[in-house]
């Protein structure tokens, strides 16, 4: 009998990767993972998933390789893990006569101008926003909109290159960052400058055209934006939970989303909701984990069956608060050791405790989700008490982390932090 294959696009080094492989070998799929080079994926290996090396960037190569594969496999469904593929995605499903995201809807959302644009033209409400190309642009734009600013690539997700520039010294630090060659950039600089909007953080986790939940997020010190904690679903009066609701539609009747998944993330501001970012995507770890704890969905399972064209189910199991803490470290160096995860993983109520380096790492902080170690998830029935469980759970872990030598640091001294 010939099996029923999943396409995977690229995967993920960070645990959403994982999921899409262990979720499809549940509801019986085979799944076979395309990418530009699969040894970036480690839990491939380890879960002896076929990977075919291919170049990702180019349609045709694709279209080739499928064709190839249809030979052998009745291909079910065609997806990524990873918004830049998504495009491609599109584009391959339509070749092969299989459900999938439209294309064009997907382009015009991952160009984070063009999605402004698209979003204000719509009439959804988003913080005011220019672009630039050059220095001269970007004092310009801020010196129009007025400090304090967010400076953010307008291509790119995690936060990477993201920052508030709080006045001019951070602006032109900055600057040089983004166009003195530290940054990679996929094409020519094209850079956004947008006000920033003040308030709680949330993400709308949405599938189709249904509203599934509300993470409420919460930030680090500025003026980078690496998550400190999300808590699922938030604490929101039902009156804020459907104004965020009624935006997050409109998101994608202006941007002709409504096929899979969706997760926006917005502000709460004086002027009620304010969207900050619409990603055509389901979100990473750890918030499919957590809509999962609270709701008994399985979003990954969910989007998987809408892919090859089975019929999903997004009816809740249960309902708890879920939330999820993420482990950073407070400056760079070497990391001597970090304990605790079996400590953590003993508290009661406790789901996951998930540990992204190993001993010796050398830690370098970019201000993004790279900087995180890991992170420590927890269920109950009340949010006073999931708190109380994380918070033992986190206090239990600690870690070491000898300084870079430096010319005026000759005799490092060993750090010891315990979160």
């Amino acid at each position: 009998m010939t099996k029923k294959a999943l396409i995977l696009l690229e995967g993920n080094m960070r645990g959403t990767g994982l999921l899409f492989v262990q979720a499809a070998l549940r509801l019986g799929l085979y799944p076979i993972t395309l990418s530009a080079n699969p040894a970036w994926y480690d839990y491939l290996a380890a879960e002896s998933i076929e990977t075919i090396r291919v170049d990702t960037s180019n349609v045709d190569s694709l279209i080739q390789e499928c064709s190839r594969l249809h030979a052998t496999y009745n291909i079910a469904g065609i997806t990524s893990v990873d918004e830049s593929f998504y495009a491609s995605v599109g584009k391959l499903c339509r070749h092969f006569d299989l459900p999938g995201p439209n294309p064009a809807s997907i382009e015009r959302c991952c160009d984070k101008f063009v999605q402004r644009q698209t979003l204000a033209e719509g009439g959804v409400p988003i913080p005011a926003f220019r672009m630039a190309t050059n220095a001269t642009d970007l004092e310009s734009s801020a010196a129009e909109i007025g400090l304090p600013v967010i400076v953010k690539p307008a291509v790119g997700s995690g936060s990477y290159g993201v920052r508030l520039c709080r006045n001019l010294d951070e602006l032109a630090e900055h600057t040089s960052y983004l166009l003195g060659g530290k940054h990679t950039w996929p094409s020519s600089p094209r850079i956004l400058v947008e006000e920033f909007a003040q308030g709680p953080q949330y993400t709308v986790e949405i599938m189709g055209n249904e509203v599934i939940g509300i993470v409420a997020a919460e930030y680090g010190p500025l003026p980078h934006f690496v998550y400190r904690q999300f808590t699922f679903p938030a604490p929101l009066s039902d009156d804020e939970h459907q104004r965020i609701a009624d935006v997050s539609l409109s998101c994608l009747r202006a941007l002709d989303l409504g096929w899979g998944p969706t997760n926006i993330e917005l502000r709460w501001t004086k002027r009620g909701p304010v969207v900050i970012e619409v990603n055509p995507r389901l979100p990473g770890t750890p918030d499919p984990q957590l809509v999962h704890l609270a709701y008994g969905i399985d979003l990954v399972a969910e989007h998987i069956k809408l892919v090859v064209g089975e019929e999903w189910d997004l009816r809740k199991r249960h309902s708890q608060t879920a939330a999820a803490r993420f482990l950073v470290p407070d400056r760079d160096g070497t990391l001597d050791w970090i304990d605790g995860e079996g400590r953590a993983a003993a508290v009661p109520g406790v789901a996951e405790v998930k540990f992204y380096v190993n001993t010796k790492t050398p830690i370098v902080r970019k201000g993004d989700y790279r900087d995180c170690l890991g992170y420590v998830t927890a269920a109950s029935p009340s949010l006073a008490e999931t708190e109380v469980i994380l918070q033992r759970a986190v206090h239990s872990i600690s870690w070491s982390i000898t300084p870079f030598l430096t010319p005026g640091n000759q005799r490092p001294l060993v750090s010891q932090v315990r979160i």
